[in-house]
C-alpha cells in the first residue's frame, strides 16, 4: 500500500476536502483525486464520501486508523534520526468544559517538547470516543470507562457541575410550592448536550412544558449567558466558583452532577503519546476532583 496515498487519504478526512487537502500536501487537486482513485482500486473499497466536507466510509475508516498512526510514529522516528523533535502531530477529542477548565496545564507540557502539535476537535464528552473510533484522532477525554478496540483506559477523575442561575432569574421562576423547573428557560451546549437534559429529568415531576431553550455552543459564552440571565445552566465548578462569590449567580440546589471522566488513547508504543497521557493525567489530578 502506498505511504503517500494514505496521507492523502489522512489529508481529506482533516482538512475535510480534496481542494484542502491539496493545499495541505502543496501538490494539484488533480492529483489528490487520482492518489484516492488508486488506493481505492488496489483494496476494491469506497474509501472516502464525496460530500461536504469529505468523510472516510467504514473501509476507509480502518485505513485512516492505520494513516495516523504511520504518521505519528513516522514523525518521531525523523525525530531521533535527526536528533531533534520533528513536528509530530497529536490529535485529540475533548469535551468544551474540559478545555476551558483543567486540561491548558497540558498546553505548556506540550509547548515544553518543542516540536510537537496539538490539534483539538471539541465534541461533547459522551461522544468523544466516536472519532477516536473512527481514528480521527489518537485520544479522547471521555465519559465512557470500557476501552473501544485497539485502546487503553485511565481513570482521570470527576467534573463537578453546578446548577446556576442569576437571583433575579430564581426569583422570577419561584412558586409557592419552589422553583419552577418545568417551564423555567434553559441553557443547553448543544444539540447533543445530554448533560443538561438527564439531569432535567430528574428535577421535574411530570411531562415537561413548552420551554425557551437557548443554545450557546461555546464554554465561555455558555458561562456569559448565565451570568447575564438568559437562563439557568449547569456549569463546571471551577468556571461558576468566581461567579458565585461575586453574587452574579447563586445555586438554585445542592443537587450538583458528579460526571466521571476517562482519558482513552491507542495501544501504540509511542513516546509523543505515552507523554501526552502523562501530561493529561497531571493536569487531571490538579483540576478535577478525585
Amino acid at each position: 500500500m502506498n505511504p503517500s496515498h494514505l496521507e492523502t487519504l489522512l489529508a481529506i478526512v482533516d482538512e475535510g476536502s480534496f481542494e484542502g487537502a491539496s493545499l495541505a500536501l502543496s501538490i494539484s487537486p488533480s492529483a489528490v483525486s487520482q492518489r484516492i482513485k488508486a488506493l481505492e482500486h488496489s483494496v476494491g473499497r469506497v474509501l472516502v464520501s464525496r460530500t461536504q466536507p469529505a468523510k472516510a466510509t467504514d473501509a476507509g475508516e480502518v485505513l485512516v486508523q492505520a494513516a495516523r498512526k504511520m504518521a505519528l510514529l513516522q514523525a518521531e522516528t525523523q525525530a531521533q534520526l535527526s536528533g531533534r523533535l520533528a513536528e509530530i502531530p497529536l490529535t485529540i477529542a475533548i469535551n468544551a468544559d474540559s478545555l476551558s477548565t483543567w486540561f491548558p496545564p497540558v498546553f505548556a507540557e506540550v509547548a515544553s517538547w518543542g516540536g510537537a502539535t496539538l490539534s483539538l476537535r471539541i465534541e461533547d464528552e459522551s461522544h468523544t470516543l466516536s472519532l477516536l473510533r473512527r481514528g480521527d484522532v489518537l485520544g479522547a477525554v471521555t465519559t465512557e470507562e470500557n476501552p473501544v478496540a485497539g485502546c487503553e483506559s485511565v481513570r482521570l477523575g470527576v467534573m463537578r457541575h453546578l446548577p446556576v442561575a442569576t437571583p433575579k432569574f430564581r426569583d422570577t421562576y419561584t412558586t409557592s410550592k419552589g422553583l419552577d423547573w418545568e417551564s423555567m428557560p434553559v441553557l443547553r451546549f448543544g444539540p447533543k448536550d445530554v448533560l443538561q437534559d438527564g439531569d432535567l429529568i430528574g428535577r421535574v415531576s411530570g411531562r415537561i412544558g413548552r420551554r425557551r431553550v437557548s443554545i450557546v455552543p461555546s464554554a465561555e459564552g455558555f458561562g456569559e449567558a448565565v451570568r447575564l440571565g438568559l437562563g439557568w445552566g449547569l456549569l463546571p465548578e471551577t468556571q461558576a466558583a468566581p461567579m458565585l462569590e461575586s453574587g452574579d449567580v447563586i445555586l438554585l440546589d445542592n443537587n450538583f452532577v458528579d460526571t466521571p471522566m476517562f482519558w482513552q488513547r491507542w495501544r501504540l508504543e509511542s513516546r509523543s503519546l505515552t507523554r501526552l497521557t502523562e501530561a493529561v493525567i497531571n493536569a487531571a489530578t490538579v483540576g478535577l476532583r478525585p
